[in-house]
């Protein structure tokens, strides 16, 4: 058991499971209509939202509770750092639970130290004052409180990402690697067809087997080719500019030059479109008017 006012732990080797007090997480418990539990992890967040300083460096951890989803918001990084200051390397726990989950072990209050104790109170396990209890028996802590599902723990003290930045990245890496061969499949399948097309028109036309010719048809198409993916590319950059607060009041584009008209909600928005817009790259112009930003370029 884990908790502010344990010993310093000397000698320890191999690998251990640890508890830990409400002390080092926050619990919220709600009753939702979702059956399973990565549909209410996805919604964690959210739960906790002005409830944690740093929710950015939280993780989160979801179990049934009788009727009810128990939500319990804990920083690994900060929990890695006490057990390091208590003589436990991040790297030696295996895994790690939260008292909330063997609350139907504490039948009576288990002591932590000689000033408080571990008690359930309304279905929350919660630390409380030793001398408010007055009880003439104490539980111990063993190895009946351990839990069926614990948090993968060990990698969290070395490691530079937390587990849910690196189960994110895994994700996108993965998305990466399935488009890269769908779009490798779907490129070989048209450069066979063109090959096959080419080949008709060989045939069709002999003197498109000039190498002359196919060069000076290749140039024009290639100038026309580069314009049109040049104002592709501006459309996709005018696109990225619009986010929460900032609407776009038109669009011009013709073959030489494009025109954007955006309207902000405040000029704080407009303050970060203007950010935006600058980082682009593809403005030559630009003027406000109250919370209205013009921009022009060349195409």
């Amino acid at each position: 058991m884990v908790h502010r006012a344990m010993p310093t732990v000397t000698g320890m080797e191999g690998r251990v499971d640890v508890m830990v007090t409400p002390q080092f997480y926050t619990l919220k418990r709600e009753e939702l209509q979702v059956r399973f539990a990565h549909q209410a992890q996805k919604i964690a967040p959210s739960l906790f939202d002005g409830l944690l300083e740093t929710p950015a460096k939280h993780d989160y951890f979801v179990y049934r509770e009788d009727e009810s989803w128990v939500f319990i918001a804990y920083n690994p990084k900060e929990i890695a750092a006490f057990l390091e200051s208590r003589g436990i390397a991040p790297q030696q726990v295996a895994k790690l639970f939260f008292a909330q989950q063997a609350r139907e072990h504490f039948t009576v209050p288990v002591p932590l130290g000689e000033k408080e104790a571990l008690a359930v109170i309304g279905q929350t396990v919660t630390v409380v004052p030793r001398a408010v209890l007055h009880e003439e028996q104490w539980g111990t802590f063993d190895e009946t409180f351990r839990p069926n599902k614990g948090v993968s723990f060990g990698a969290t003290g070395a490691s530079l990402l937390t587990r849910t930045q690196a189960f994110s990245l895994a994700a996108i890496f993965f998305l990466f690697g399935t488009i890269w061969v769908a779009e490798g499949w779907r490129y070989g399948r048209t450069n066979t067809t063109l090959q096959s097309k080419l080949e008709t028109y060989y045939t069709t036309y002999p003197s498109l087997q000039s190498a002359y010719t196919r060069d000076s048809i290749a140039a024009k198409y290639r100038k026309i080719d580069k314009a049109e993916r040049k104002k592709r590319e501006i459309v996709g950059k005018i696109a990225g500019m619009l986010f929460k607060g900032v609407t776009l009041k038109s669009f011009e584009m013709d073959e030489k030059s494009f025109r954007a008209v955006f309207e902000a909600v405040d000029t704080r928005t407009l303050k970060r479109l203007e950010g935006v817009v600058k980082a682009s790259g593809i403005v030559q112009k630009q003027r406000k008017t109250g919370t209205t930003m013009i921009i022009e370029g060349q195409v």
